[in-house]
């Protein structure tokens, strides 16, 4: 049985603002480690990537976060509320985000971000955040005034075995599992045939609102999917690499389809966290009814030789565990191997 708001369509079930429970008013976290704390805004924007770096360079996690990357979480695909704790001295020492995307339409998901300096952790600073941030969320459900399924989000990677007891004592449950996966580019990169009208071409601005489209409909049936509009299309490009991104394209018609394509990135800043250097595949579909015409294939193995080219000694990639059209299966054929993995924890409405 599904947990209640997953799945459920929303003429089935009780108004939003009666399932969100949104609380009345909000205050933000007050005695949590004597800090004092106000909204965070887009002036914040430096003390923010501060934080950010203080935390990472702590916990040292395979990736880092680039100043442009702090920037766009005040983007604006995205309804957004944040909160800061800062110290006597004015220094920025937590931070928590909720950010619900503008184009959710079946599903509303308010995804919560945030994280304590180091030497402010051990005094309920990250529990009082959740807390806000749950609260925050519920609010913000019913502040967009679409009727849907919603759900709470929080990303926890392999390892944080205390995020993810805060969050189980909090009501949220660990519902999609991911994994990061690499590949050698130093290996054999094997030699893919399409069929006759099918080819894979360099992406160009011309064809991007036809990936648009595309993607929406790939992914259309999947769990947790939500339509991009031109607008939340164009989001979160910041380390988007053009000459590393392709199209399949069918020209069997006189108007020629999108039979699939992938985007890249290039994560410079992660690499000497990595350990190497990688392009990095964000995004990757095949339409269904090209599927089983080895179009993924074709387009991995492309990327594989422009990241090559570049001088870059992996392709990278992650992928949801339970991908119903068998994309690990593919990947792994393709010699690509698990690095790491994450968990979806959420709180279903």
């Amino acid at each position: 049985m599904p947990a209640p708001g997953a799945g459920a369509p929303a003429a089935a079930l009780r108004p939003l603002a009666e399932r969100a429970q949104a609380p009345a008013t909000l205050v933000a976290p007050a005695d949590a480690g004597g800090l004092s704390w106000r909204e965070l805004g887009q002036d914040d924007v430096a003390a923010l990537g501060g934080l950010v770096q203080r935390i990472e360079d702590a916990d040292d996690p395979p990736y880092r976060t680039s100043p442009d990357e702090v920037a766009e979480y005040y983007d604006a695909s995205h309804y957004w509320s944040a909160m800061g704790g800062w110290d006597a001295d004015g220094t920025l020492r937590a931070f928590g985000f909720v950010r619900i995307q503008r184009g959710d339409l079946t599903v509303l998901r308010a995804f919560c971000s945030g994280g304590v300096d180091p030497a402010w952790r051990h005094h309920g600073v990250g529990g009082a955040l959740i807390d806000w941030q749950v609260g925050r969320a519920r609010q913000m459900f019913v502040e967009t005034g679409v009727e849907a399924p919603a759900r709470i989000v929080v990303h926890v990677d392999e390892g944080m075995d205390a995020m993810a007891r805060l969050l189980t004592e909090r009501g949220f449950a660990p519902r999609r599992w991911y994994m990061e996966m690499r590949r050698d580019l130093s290996r054999p990169i094997p030699e893919v045939t399409l069929d006759t009208h099918l080819s894979v071409v360099p992406w160009t601005a011309e064809l991007d609102d036809a990936v648009r489209r595309a993607h929406n409909k790939a992914f259309g049936e999947q769990w947790d999917a939500q339509p991009h509009t031109a607008e939340t299309w164009q989001q979160g490009r910041t380390h988007f690499v053009p000459s590393w991104s392709f199209v399949a394209l069918d020209r069997s018609t006189d108007r020629a389809q999108v039979a699939g394509y992938l985007i890249s990135g290039r994560y410079e800043q992660d690499w000497p966290a990595l350990g190497w250097t990688e392009g990095y595949t964000e995004m990757i579909g095949v339409l269904p009814e090209w599927r089983g015409r080895h179009v993924a294939s074709a387009l991995l193995t492309r990327a594989m030789r422009a990241y090559a080219d570049d001088g870059m000694e992996y392709a990278g990639l992650d992928v949801d565990t339970d991908n119903p059209t068998g994309a690990p299966l593919l990947f792994a054929h393709l010699g690509y191997e698990r690095t790491r993995g994450s968990a979806m924890y959420t709180i279903e409405i």
